[in-house]
């Protein structure tokens, strides 16, 4: 029967004793990694939060009652010992911090019984990912995600000490939001006293940030819940904390400096990482021609070429074809892989078509000078000198090309260089590369809706010089907008805002606004705007993002406590669920189902 822990105080956690504490007298509680019985004497591996310490336990030191209790014990019990300290008699264990001691009971309290698990609860877990999820608070215990949840905590604290000690205020904004167009799909929640009315979880705190810049706050910062009702991935989640800040009369530079000056020293504080200051910036323009992304990777190379003056003239209508419409014709240097197999090759292609290719062009330069290639019939050997020259090509290098329109030929290559960088295991995971990118568009044309959106949000200021562009050729125009990149991720981004009444009107009008609808949507904050508003910028960074990266976890769902999986759902508590009908009526709502 489980006991009381009455008259017994913990004295340490399980990883905190060292040999300085032998001969001491300590109590320790936790769960019973596990119990090995060798007669008249049972090894019991402890653990908590802080590691794993040995206890032993013999009837000479326990009495027979405890050493009775210690034969029952299994795996997740969840136990009290008193004992002393003492250097440990067998082989000391490299593997434990605590592997030069171990506790020799004198007490043993059962606090609580466990069944089974139904998996182990040991690191590095083999356990489909499902399982895991359905029973998390058994999955939370094991010791590395203990250590990136316990790591994350302590990040959070370095971002509000250091942000508080740079003048920020830690100010809060509301979860229960105004629907806004121009972003992400919103959460809604129906409002029970505003009948056929709802509130929007936020997409991110912008607009009340900006207000606090209104107000006179002059630093603001949030670890704030954002809330995206958008297709998951392994970095994205439904729910999610982004560190958010917004700064009064600065400009680029101002918040780029204090950014990368946080993430210095979380980065130092987290991991031991130095981060080396100022961190490189690149413009939007650089890193989609060098690397067709604007989140590339850039511990390896493999970076984009432009041929399309080198074949124009060439008789392979696919370039040409692609020219003639407009496009371009780019390539990579795949550095001697000209012996891959064209099964490879093949995989290669319908990788390609999965970000719009209609097919991938390969040159292989073969050790002894000649080429094998898809297209060699349909140019002269002049050509594919030129063209493999342009490409820095050598022998025994594999070269693969697409021709289309520019926005998928980056978006093809700037995912094939990072697939074939896996493949060949060209990517050094031991190193941490920051960069900014900056002068972002303004705009992007959008195919379905026939207009410019924001590339970021409706409230970024564009390039000075490029104001007067905001009517007459608005694709033009670049913005004061920033994303700090690490790895191949974009960790974060922000911009300066538009402050000023009638440059926020235009923007709204390049979008396709009119006045009446931008009033309808932003009227708060155009109305803050007539009363005096400072110059502002900010930035948000992804928490979770951030975390995984520096613990080299594959998904954010390693990092968040009570993570979803990929269709929003949570397998634990099965969120989400359907509602009592009392419940639907009181917020005037009925269900509908698909194709009534």
């Amino acid at each position: 029967m489980p006991e009381s822990m009455s008259g017994l105080k913990r004295t340490h956690r399980c990883g905190e004793l060292s040999a300085a504490n032998v001969g001491e007298t300590v109590t320790v509680m936790g769960w019973v990694q596990k119990q090995r019985n060798k007669g008249g004497i049972i090894f019991v591996d402890l653990r908590d939060r802080s590691g794993i310490l040995q206890v032993i336990f013999e009837e000479s030191d326990c009495g027979a009652e405890n050493f009775a209790k210690a034969e029952k014990l299994r795996s997740e019990f969840v136990v009290a010992v008193v004992g002393n300290v003492t250097k440990r008699e067998g082989a000391v264990n490299e593997n434990l911090a605590t592997g030069d001691i171990e506790v020799r009971a004198s007490a043993l309290r059962i606090l609580a019984e466990a069944e089974t698990p139904p998996f182990p609860i040991e690191a590095d877990s083999r356990t489909k990912e499902e399982l895991r999820l359905k029973y998390r608070y058994l999955d939370l215990r094991r010791p590395d995600i203990q250590k990136n949840l316990m790591l994350r905590s302590r990040i959070t604290t370095t971002i509000r000490t250091f942000l508080s000690g740079e003048g920020f205020l830690e100010i809060e904004t509301p979860i229960l939001n105004k629907s806004t167009p121009e972003g992400a799909r919103d959460y809604l929640v129906p409002s029970r006293v505003h009948p056929g009315c709802f509130y929007a979880l936020p997409q991110s705190p912008q607009i009340f940030k900006q207000l606090l810049m209104c107000s006179g706050y002059d630093r603001y910062f949030q670890i704030a819940k954002c809330f995206r009702d958008e297709d998951l991935r392994a970095d994205r989640q439904p729910e999610f904390t982004q560190v958010d800040l917004e700064m009064s009369f600065v400009d680029v530079d101002d918040v780029i400096d204090a950014t990368e000056r946080m993430v210095a020293k979380v980065c130092k504080e987290a991991i031991g990482l130095e981060v080396s200051l100022p961190i490189r910036r690149m413009t939007w323009d650089e890193a989609m021609n060098r690397f067709g992304s604007d989140k590339p990777d850039t511990r390896f190379g493999m970076e984009l070429v432009d041929v399309s003056e080198v074949v124009k003239g060439c008789g392979f209508s696919v370039f040409t074809g692609a020219l003639e419409a407009g496009g371009s014709v780019r390539g990579i240097n795949v550095k001697g892989q000209a012996q891959m197999p064209r099964k490879k090759i093949d995989a290669l292609t319908e990788f390609a078509k999965g970000y719009g290719a209609k097919g991938l062009a390969y040159l292989a330069v073969l050790p002894d000078g000649t080429y094998k290639s898809s297209f060699v019939k349909f140019m002269t050997e002049d050509e594919l000198k030129a063209l493999v020259s342009a490409m820095g090509g050598e022998a025994g290098d594999l070269l693969l090309f697409a021709a289309d329109r520019l926005k998928i030929v980056w978006s093809v290559l700037g995912a094939l260089r990072i697939e074939v960088a896996k493949q060949l295991d060209l990517i050094d995971n031991d190193r941490f590369d920051f960069l900014w990118v900056t002068e972002f568009p303004q705009f992007e044309w959008s195919d379905e809706e026939e207009r410019y959106v924001a590339m970021h949000h409706p409230f970024t200021m564009p390039m000075d010089e490029d104001l007067p562009l905001l009517e007459t050729d608005p694709g033009k125009v670049r913005a004061k907008a920033y994303d700090i990149v690490l790895n191949g991720v974009e960790l974060g981004g922000g911009s300066v805002r538009i402050f000023q009444t009638d440059v926020q009107e235009r923007m709204f009008r390049a979008l396709g606004f009119t006045d009446e609808k931008a009033h309808e949507q932003f009227g708060f904050l155009l109305d803050a705007f007539r009363y005096g508003v400072p110059p502002h910028a900010g930035l948000a960074i992804g928490l979770d993002r951030f975390v995984m990266l520096l613990v080299k976890a594959e998904s954010i769902r390693e990092v968040i406590a009570f993570p979803k999986v990929k269709d929003a759902s949570c397998l634990m508590s099965e969120a989400p669920n359907v509602v009592d009908e009392k419940q639907l009526e009181e917020l005037c709502l009925r269900i509908v189902k698909p194709g009534e």
